[in-house]
């Protein structure tokens, strides 16, 4: 295991000395944490990491000579440590997680108290210590390519038309959840997306998964209708909760105060399906650290949905799908790569 006495050891790489010097000295105020070294790029991070062994990497996704994306195609082969990336408002932070970065925390812009993101970034590095690693594979095939392969639809099934899929993923969870979703098919019943990710970056995620999923894909907005063929992306620091209207389903988007740690919580959505969706429901919980979605979901169980797990050997951390299961929430465990495929199934038993 990586810690050892309770310490991780973390490397800094950036080629800004002033954000160098900025991460060095707040993580090294933490008693969990010791800064092993840093790198200023690519070739002295590739040559340090070897001598250095450490246990969680920081790294900015933008450096010259190589980037912090070519840095990780790169470097994870050879040494499978946990990136974290520190990034500013970027797109290409999801082409460094689906290179196989663990988690990405943002940058402060001047608006966010920098003790705050010191304190999220000592905790992603927490989590992170004790995740998988796994180097990325080649790059998806847009969704223009990807109708040579599509996958069969549905169809018009009465039985789903009041249906309802919630969703809910942490840490690892960028790339499973597209994982799961670039399996289903353009006329899926409506789905109900947390994700646990920073303000700013939900909208491109959603934009994200728009343009590789067959279904359409954004973030969710209050008051928006659910219909089959749409999946909403819960968008950050709000709570998102599915409601019934006559017989339709909106959801509605708030402020409020964080559940389970998080704001939005996969809790709030999951307890809100089993409390308004009446007809047929499923609800998937996928990777991530600590509890959240577990109540959930198991509130969902009990109001007579299906639900499925992610397994342990395919969760990049196995912390909230293995509350989940423990608590009795979980009716099916399946592998990152077969949850599409137990949901259709159910789907079109129905």
């Amino acid at each position: 295991m990586a810690l050892q006495e309770n310490v991780i050891r973390v490397m800094v790489v950036d080629d800004s000395a002033v954000a160098r010097s900025y991460l060095i000295r707040g993580l090294s105020a933490k008693p969990n944490i010791q800064v092993a070294g840093f790198a200023a790029g690519a070739s002295e991070a590739m040559r340090k990491v070897g001598e250095l062994r450490p246990d969680v990497i920081t790294m900015d996704v933008e450096m010259p000579e190589l980037g912090g994306i070519e840095l990780i195609k790169k470097l994870l082969p050879v040494y499978q440590v946990p990136v974290i990336l520190v990034s500013s408002l970027n797109l290409r932070v999801f082409d460094a997680l689906d290179a196989g970065a663990v988690d990405f925390v943002r940058k402060p812009d001047g608006t966010q108290n920098k003790d705050e993101f010191i304190n999220t970034l000592a905790q992603k590095i927490v989590v992170a210590a004790s995740a998988k690693v796994r180097p990325g594979r080649p790059a998806r095939r847009p969704r223009t390519e990807a109708a040579a392969e599509p996958v069969p639809p549905l169809g018009p099934r009465p039985a789903l038309d009041g249906a309802v899929i919630g969703l809910g993923a942490s840490t690892g969870g960028t790339e499973a959840t597209l994982e799961v979703m670039r399996r289903l098919p353009a006329d899926i019943p409506p789905m109900v997306i947390v994700q646990h990710m920073p303000p700013g970056f939900t909208r491109m995620y959603a934009e994200r998964l728009d343009k590789i999923c067959a279904m359409e894909v954004r973030e969710a907005a209050d008051g928006d209708e659910l219909y089959r063929g749409l999946a909403l992306v819960a968008p950050a620091d709000f709570q998102c909760r599915v409601v019934r209207t006559g017989g339709r389903y909106r959801v509605t988007c708030k402020p409020g105060d964080k559940v389970s740690g998080h704001r939005p919580s996969v809790d709030v959505l999951f307890a809100s399906m089993a409390e308004n969706v009446k007809g047929p429901m499923a609800g998937v919980i996928m990777t991530g650290m600590g509890r959240d979605g577990g109540d959930g979901l198991l509130a969902m169980r009990r109001a007579g949905a299906y639900t499925i797990g992610q397994d342990r050997e395919s969760s990049v951390v196995y912390g909230m799908p293995m509350v989940a299961f423990d608590i009795g929430a979980v009716g099916v465990q399946a592998s990152c790569e077969n949850i599409a495929g137990v949901l259709l199934r159910h789907l079109r038993e129905l």
